[in-house]
């Protein structure tokens, strides 16, 4: 079942002859900004690197084994790996070698299903004829990738997209999965619920609070337990998962039917100039982004966590399509404040908005919502919202900006980062709310 570099195996073999209809491949190139950073600069390679300055983006594999990661202050970082070397990221490195990979794949198959920057589902039913069964199809692509572009990669190789998502995650790092059809629930069963597709650590954690640990621990709970427990929805899905039903097909990528952007914040005082400069900054990167794809939001939500992973959301749809930056801040602003007095929380240690149902829309022209900003200033908003716009792309997305945010002491991640995986990450979340 599980391999190395060069092999994969399963329950009964799971060779050339054991994967007949395990079509579907996920293939995931590992550490991936780090990777690129070790193969940019040979000097670096096989040392613990990290990606960032104060905050750690991403860290090489050599770095995860003191406990380094994403999100770490770097100060923590150098403090549980003093030979550590942080660098500063080459982002346009990052897209023009993770579009390298894409078009490997695509020598393969036209059905390439890309979720994210460094990751992408492939349907090979139809390659068989010209490059032989899924295994070798799955060994063919880690080789070239290896050797032309030079990056590892992970590949899982099953009859469903879940099931290949976590065979390639298994296969970490640098290696490769094969779930030979009926060997599926042998596949998952001592597996860590974490690894089903849309499991975050409060899930984990709230799972692990009634003894379910593992996957298999998840498919024997009585029906509708999981949605006693972590909601309708999100338990409905979760349990279809872990008893290995997942009807999806791998498609061409959607546009993305939602924006957000989010930012910890560790452990902090719930004080109204926290929130609205942290509330500022995330509506500022949402409604740009909204604006360049010449779309608006009807319904904003934004997610509180609070210390101990507690996290509650609220949402509104309001009558107007909103894109303009300080109407999404206030609209925010409203919603948290009514999360926090309600749950009578005095910390705070995430902030999320999420703007979502979509439509074309270019220019706001009417009042947004019950109690807000008169016509005219919403009209002066859009007006402010598209110079903004347009100084950013001549001088940089720093030459200008709404005071709050550029004087506000919100941990701050470079700003081609954030872009380079915001432009892919409402894909990723769309495909793990799909079913």
């Amino acid at each position: 079942m599980a391999g190395d570099a060069g092999n994969a195996g399963g329950p009964g073999d799971a060779g050339d002859a054991g994967d007949a209809g395990a079509n579907v491949i996920h293939a995931d190139l590992d550490a991936f900004y780090a990777s690129v950073e070790q193969l940019l600069d040979p000097a670096l390679r096989d040392r613990p690197i990290a990606v960032g300055g104060g905050v750690v983006l991403a860290a090489s594999y050599q770095a995860r084994a003191f406990g380094v990661g994403a999100g770490m202050p770097a100060w923590r970082a150098r403090s549980l790996c003093p030979e550590l070397v942080i660098v500063n990221g080459h982002f346009r490195e990052y897209q023009h070698l993770g579009d390298a990979v894409m078009d490997v794949f695509s020598c393969f198959t036209p059905s390439v299903e890309r979720i994210s920057i460094d990751e992408a589902f492939l349907d090979v039913s139809g390659a068989s004829r010209l490059f032989g069964a899924p295994t070798s199809i799955a060994l063919e692509i880690r080789r070239r990738v290896r050797e032309e572009i030079g990056l590892p990669l992970s590949v899982g190789v099953a009859q469903s997209k879940h099931l290949a998502k976590v065979a390639s995650q298994v296969a970490k790092p640098d290696g490769m999965v094969v779930v030979a059809p009926g060997h599926e629930e042998e596949f998952l069963h001592d597996l860590p619920v974490s690894l089903i597709w849309g499991v975050g650590p409060a899930t984990a954690a709230r799972l692990a609070s009634a003894g379910i640990h593992t996957v298999g621990q998840l498919a024997a709970v009585p029906d509708g337990f999981a949605r006693h427990l972590v909601g309708e929805r999100a338990g409905q899905k979760m349990a279809a998962l872990a008893n290995n039903v997942d009807p999806r097909k791998v498609g061409p990528a959607r546009p993305a039917s939602s924006m957000g952007a989010q930012a910890a914040l560790g452990r902090q005082r719930a004080t109204p100039e926290l929130v609205r400069s942290t509330l500022g900054y995330l509506a500022d990167r949402v409604a740009s982004r909204m604006r360049a794809a010449k779309c608006a939001a009807r319904t904003v939500t934004v997610r509180v966590r609070f210390p101990g992973l507690r996290s509650v959301t609220r949402s509104v749809t309001m009558p107007m399509p909103i894109d303009t930056t300080l109407t999404l801040t206030e609209v925010a602003g409203e919603l948290a404040w009514t999360a926090i007095s309600q749950e009578r929380q005095i910390e705070l240690s995430l902030l999320a908005i999420s703007a979502s149902h979509l439509v074309a829309h270019s220019v706001q022209l009417a009042l947004p919502f019950a109690g807000g900003p008169p016509a005219p200033k919403v009209a002066a908003r859009s007006q402010i919202d598209r110079a903004v716009d347009a100084a950013r792309a001549r001088f940089g997305r720093q030459a200008v900006g709404y005071a709050a945010v550029v004087f506000s002491s919100t941990p701050s991640v470079p700003e081609e980062f954030r872009e380079l995986a915001e432009r892919h990450a409402e894909r990723a979340i769309d495909q793990s709310r799909a079913t």
